[in-house]
């Protein structure tokens, strides 16, 4: 079921599927919720899933002022206190992993488990990234205008202020903080993916007690090319508790 809710000022488009414990599911950048379509969306089965999309992304229309991490960090969580009105898993893809990892550090009430997948926390944990400028591509920029409300022509005014903030706004969070974070986490990343693989590493280093996945054969846009495993290893992630291992080493 598809619906509007009124976030932090921004008319927020999301659908809510399923039964059950709920899962708020967080696209990546310049995409929306379809980045979800066929993989992670099937767990409706299991879940309540919610799909919100972000300002300036999908149905959700762009607004005044800039697109920062912060931003779409405080706009996630006033969702989730709105829309599910308590505690959530939180699975993010791309930068949507990046805004929930930021959510689960700044509102650990607010997160169960925490799926972070193909996340970069810093500029350089990127092997590209947008300038600029720079041409996207077609279809990129055509999923974009088939459901913006903003238009194609505005798509380029996004795209800006996502690439301002990056370059201009002081980093939101560094390996530093990943102690902090309380949630069970699992790291998810592609064994090719855009993302170093030395700082998924780092990441699955810093979080206490996070579990790593590495999806082989597959690139930054693992979940379209592998959906059915790298939704059975998020499903599992959800619905197990975790198991004593034989040979513990970093969990000793």
């Amino acid at each position: 079921m598809a619906d509007h809710i009124e976030v932090n000022g921004v008319r927020t488009w999301y659908d809510r599927q399923g039964a059950g414990e709920p899962l708020v599911l967080l696209h990546g950048g310049f995409s929306d919720a379809r980045d979800f379509a066929g993989n992670l969306a099937t767990l409706a089965g299991r879940f309540t899933v919610f799909t919100p999309e972000r300002r300036g992304h999908g149905h959700t229309p762009d607004v005044e002022g800039p697109i920062t991490l912060d931003l779409m960090a405080e706009d996630t969580a006033a969702f989730i206190d709105k829309a599910v009105g308590g505690p959530a898993h939180l699975a993010g893809y791309s930068i949507g992993a990046t805004v929930a990892l930021l959510v689960a550090l700044r509102r650990p009430d607010l997160v169960r488990r925490l799926v972070l997948i193909s996340c970069g926390i810093t500029r350089e944990s990127w092997i590209f990234t947008p300038t600029a400028g720079a041409q996207m591509p077609e279809q990129v920029v055509a999923a974009y205008a088939e459901v913006s409300p903003d238009g194609r022509d505005h798509f380029p005014v996004v795209v800006g202020k996502i690439v301002e903030a990056a370059a201009t706004e002081p980093p939101p969070l560094t390996e530093e903080d990943l102690p902090s974070v309380t949630a069970r986490t699992l790291v998810v990343a592609a064994d090719d993916d855009m993302v170093h693989l030395e700082h998924t590493l780092a990441l699955y280093r810093g979080v206490p007690g996070a579990e790593l996945a590495v999806v082989p054969g597959t690139s930054h846009v693992l979940l379209h090319e592998k959906p059915e495993l790298c939704t059975r290893i998020v499903a599992a992630f959800l619905t197990e508790e975790p198991r004593p291992t034989f040979i513990p080493i970093r969990r000793a």
